[in-house]
């Protein structure tokens, strides 16, 4: 018999209470269950894949990670149900842009000013598991996942009644909106279930699709990952498209617009998160031209189980330079020098496309010397088409 047609038990009852108050003991905001049964909106996710708006992200497309998000008992046999549970972080509502006369200031998706999810969830998730086999004294087959297996997560949180799928991709709750981070632990074990999520909030709405700077929010509730701030900045590897620099603003890991502007984080995202997210200093507006200039001994030390590791040096600082560009400033034009001489190709070409934005003599100067002795095609492209731009003017 499948698991959506299991007759409710005063025991299973029981002791999925018992496992909801310890999850929010442990301080998961919202918990539900769910079946292991494909996702309502796999073949969604299938026509996603097709259509290539998964980027670079190739392992997603993989036909074994398509079997296991098709079918969670792929991932484990014995699953008879699957508890999702969400935790809250820091709301970036009412966060601003420094002032003008601030030193170039860049912006930091908020999930990642503290220290890494990956690094705080998953003692929790292993809290929970021995929490139930204390209960029934005996083990349970288990597999847990925060954002690391190959899982369906917002569709099966919708699935456990803890939210809708909004027009900004998020799982959004109507109660707290949609700063949460999403886990799942699945169980050989049965539990009681909850309802789905019978609505959707949007309506006429579309803050989101408006806010954000790459139209990258699709009608579908899916978005075009090549063109997402938080994949240019974070899963891309190489070099961001010429076309997209200018739209990335200040956003130097990850992007928080789409949530912002959205009213149900207005109205209901508290601005505190789990007191583990606490952002660690400056996080939420790195001095660029300082950030620009860090060692790879310096960089792993600063953010040492944070997310910003996930893009490398090379990658962070990439970024770093792209909003200096934007920014516009030339007293950025030291620090984007020194980047110039960088050990990695990936910063010295978009520390060139910044010098070129920025213009003027000194930037000129600036790329006139650099272009005879770089040796690597990327960054002297760059150069080349910086310099031809700016003598042009």
């Amino acid at each position: 018999m499948p698991l959506s047609s299991t007759v409710s038990s005063p025991k299973n009852l029981t002791l999925t209470q018992a496992l909801k108050n310890e999850a929010r003991r442990l301080g998961f905001q919202l918990v539900g269950v769910t079946t292991p049964d494909t996702p309502v909106h796999y073949p969604v996710y299938e026509s996603w894949l097709n259509a290539g708006l998964h980027g670079e992200m190739a392992y997603l497309a993989e036909a074994g990670a398509r079997a296991r998000r098709a079918d969670p008992r792929q991932i484990l046999p014995e699953c008879e149900s699957i508890l999702i549970l969400g935790l809250r972080y820091p709301s970036a509502q009412g966060t601003t842009p420094p002032p003008e006369n601030a030193l170039p200031r860049g912006r930091i998706a908020s999930y990642a000013w503290g220290t890494d999810y990956h690094t705080l969830i998953p003692p929790r998730l292993a809290a929970l598991v021995q929490f139930i086999e204390t209960q029934i004294g005996h083990p349970v087959p288990n597999r847990w996942y925060t954002d690391t297996g190959p899982i369906l997560e917002r569709d099966l949180a919708q699935r456990a009644g803890l939210g809708w799928i909004g027009k900004n991709t998020c799982l959004i709750n109507p109660q707290q909106g949609s700063y949460f981070l999403l886990a799942e632990i699945l169980l050989g074990l049965p539990l009681e279930l909850d309802a789905p999520f019978p609505t959707d909030h949007c309506g006429s709405c579309t803050r989101c699709l408006d806010a954000c700077p790459t139209t990258c929010l699709l009608p579908n509730r899916t978005l075009d990952a090549s063109r997402c701030l938080a994949y240019l900045t974070i899963e891309l590897k190489g070099p961001i498209p010429v076309e997209l620099r200018p739209l990335m603003g200040n956003w130097v890991f990850g992007c928080d617009l789409c949530q912002q502007v959205c009213p149900w984080n207005i109205r209901f995202a508290s601005p505190e998160g789990d007191p583990a997210f606490a952002p660690r200093p400056e996080m939420p507006a790195p001095d660029l031209c300082a950030e620009l200039t860090l060692t790879p001994a310096q960089f792993n030390q600063k953010f040492k189980n944070s997310p910003l590791t996930r893009p490398k040096r090379r990658g962070y600082l990439r970024n770093l330079a792209v909003a200096l560009g934007n920014a516009g400033d030339p007293a950025a034009l030291p620090a984007l020098a020194h980047a110039l001489a960088d050990s990695e190709p990936l910063v010295r070409a978009h520390a060139a496309w910044a010098i070129g934005q920025i213009g003027g003599p000194e930037a000129l100067s600036i790329l006139e010397q650099a272009f005879p002795t770089e040796p690597d095609p990327i960054p002297r492209a760059e150069i080349a088409q910086a310099l031809a731009a700016l003598k042009n003017l």
